[in-house]
């Protein structure tokens, strides 16, 4: 591939063909944010004060639907550096760090064979092993100035300056560049003082972002080298309030994207400068897209597809996201956008949104939020997010941006749902989604170095259709499948069995027939069966015997097991006082360590302490 480059540089020396077919492949800028939704002027947000992105998208093309793979970063940056989805290589759930196979590289090892030069300033991040060789340079002062006289670049900066972390930090309102008492609160959260607080100094420090994309943007003017270099703009997903980042909304998934193509790379432009696509776009989409502007062949194992460039497809008519284990709160929803709708699948409906997170609780608006709920000053909508979840819900974003009027039940909807909910079943199949096995499962099969859960789940040991099957059942809390699933909790797919057992959970005390099946899978040998047992016989009033079992599992060898067992405990109130002392011992002494189950032991550990 390097000759590629050469022949093109020499050829763009002596040619007199075209321009568009002899020149040299662009230099290919990325300006990336953290955690920010399209809070920005030339989206529509008259609060904002983004002055340089604003610029950039009456010199660019402003994507309108342009979506994160997850709205979460390391499990989306993992789709951006590999072109897949990550619930397809068993790389959903947050700083896990399972393997991937070892035909899957990093895009910027093709772009290195092309003879391009290839920084990454700073931020990876990618939630697998990591392939450091892909980059010539990775560090806080990596630049493409560094490079070869003549050769060409890809370059990524990423600024951390709106990140979450940057409303736990107190500034006082007089301090503060945009005005609390007048900053814009969607109708989901309660306007508390601590609410208009973080949202207007988080607006600030979008401000202070926007300068920095101003300050590189200049750079590379003053360089000399904006007229041969396309620039991307984008956030690594949306944020940063509470609903917003970790969640399978729109506030957490819906990314600005604004592209910049100088006059000389034109042709490669979707349309002029200053205008709008509403062309569907996620992460998964970024990697071929990339290869495909430089003129790199798109590995055929890269499941997005190209939007730009001589390998373009057509536009596709779903986006997919996903949602799994956040820090240390397990979770599993599937959602697929289309033009005006979101639906999201929810495979663990019994769980609460507002699943306490130590790492979310620490901004002051979130904990306002808890306050005022449990005071009983919330309305319906404010509500919902500490509540169980619909097994299925849709949105009409044209009309409803803010996700809160769920469709799903509206008769004259059905229609639509049924369309999405076939299509996020298809897609989960397409890709052997193999975020069916519960992740202490995964675990196990990870640290088995003779298979990738990619490979695992192309196995006849992942029968994917009839765990989906059994998946779906399990949520719908429907009382009339409980024969089937009783049933089921015999099945010498261990999958399967687990997803029933999941299922008497969803279904609490209508689970009574399988209350004797569920006692006999508490020795299951599979630990996380033994945990969904014990959280289905709870509600099932066996308390003595739910205790029991989580307890045991506490000292398990396998850290998402032991993390299984705090989320169950952490819904039980008094009743899992006995496991305290269990729960202290996970929490080390020196203050070291931050391992999720050492996270949850302790929020746990407090709570029980003080009853």
């Amino acid at each position: 591939m390097l000759a590629l480059v050469a022949s093109l540089l020499i050829s763009s020396c002596t040619s007199t063909e075209p321009p568009e077919t002899t020149q040299r492949p662009p230099n290919i800028l990325w300006i990336t944010s953290e955690d920010n939704s399209p809070l920005i002027g030339a989206y529509g947000d008259t609060f904002a004060t983004t002055p340089n992105i604003d610029r950039l998208a009456t010199e660019g093309v402003r994507y309108t639907n342009a979506f994160s793979a997850a709205p979460v970063c390391a499990p989306s940056r993992n789709a951006l550096i590999t072109g897949m989805y990550p619930v397809s290589l068993g790389t959903q759930h947050m700083r896990s760090t399972y393997a991937i196979p070892d035909f899957v590289k990093f895009y910027p090892a093709y772009l290195k064979e092309a003879g391009y030069y290839c920084t990454n300033n700073v931020k990876k991040d990618y939630n697998t092993t990591d392939q450091p060789e892909v980059w010539d340079e990775s560090s806080r002062e990596a630049t493409y100035q560094n490079r070869a006289s003549g050769q060409p670049f890809f370059a990524i900066f990423n600024f951390t300056t709106s990140h979450e972390s940057s409303i736990h930090s107190f500034i006082p309102n007089d301090s503060l560049m945009h005005n609390p008492s007048e900053v814009p609160i969607p109708p989901y959260h309660p306007r508390t003082p601590e609410m208009e607080h973080d949202w207007a100094q988080y607006y600030d420090r979008v401000q202070q972002m926007d300068a920095k994309v101003g300050k590189v943007l200049q750079e590379l003017e003053e360089s000399g080298l904006a007229d041969s270099t396309i620039v991307f703009y984008y956030s690594d997903h949306g944020g940063v309030i509470g609903r917003s980042k970790r969640f399978i909304y729109e506030s957490g998934l819906h990314i600005p994207l604004i592209i910049r193509f100088p006059e000389a790379y034109q042709h490669l432009a979707p349309s002029e400068a200053g205008t709008t696509n509403d062309r569907l776009v996620t992460f998964a989409d970024f990697a071929p897209t990339l290869l495909s502007l430089v003129g790199v062949t798109v590995p055929d194992y890269m499941q997005g597809n190209a939007f730009l460039g001589d390998q373009a497809a057509e536009p596709q008519p779903y986006a997919y996201n996903f949602r799994g284990r956040m820090d240390e709160r397990f979770d599993m929803v599937r959602s697929v956008r289309d033009q005006q709708f979101r639906y999201a699948r929810n495979y663990l409906p019994h769980k609460i949104y507002a699943q306490y997170i130590e790492y979310l609780w620490r901004a002051p608006s979130m904990r306002s939020w808890e306050e005022a709920y449990l005071a009983g000053q919330l309305n319906e909508v404010q509500s919902a997010f500490f509540e169980e979840k619909p097994a299925e819900e849709l949105y009409d974003v044209a009309a409803d941006p803010h996700n809160i009027n769920n469709l799903a039940d509206d008769p004259a909807y059905q229609e639509k749902l049924t369309e999405l909910r076939e299509a996020n079943q298809q897609w989960l199949l397409s890709i052997r989604d193999v975020g069916f096995l519960p992740e202490a499962m995964m675990l196990d099969i990870a640290q088995d170095s003779t298979t990738t859960l990619y490979e695992f789940a192309r196995t006849n040991a992942y029968p994917l259709e009839e765990i989906m099957q059994v998946a779906e059942m399990a949520t719908m809390r429907d009382p009339q499948s409980i024969p089937d699933l009783v049933d089921q909790l015999e099945n010498e797919n261990p999958v399967i069995r687990y997803w029933a057992a999941t299922g008497c959970r969803i279904l609490a005390e209508h689970a009574g027939p399988a209350k004797e099946k569920l006692m006999v899978i508490l020795d299951d040998d599979e630990v996380s069966i033994q945990i969904a047992a014990a959280e289905a016989l709870y509600h099932l009033g066996e308390t003595q015997a739910a205790v029991n079992a989580l307890r045991n599992a506490l000292t398990n060898d396998n850290l998402m097991a032991r993390v299984q067992a705090l989320n169950v405990l952490e819904t039980m109130s008094k009743d899992a006082l006995p496991t305290l002392q269990a729960v202290q011992k996970l929490i080390p002494t020196d203050g070291e360590g931050r391992d999720y189950d050492m996270r949850a032991a302790e929020h746990l550990a407090d709570k029980l302490s003080k009853m």
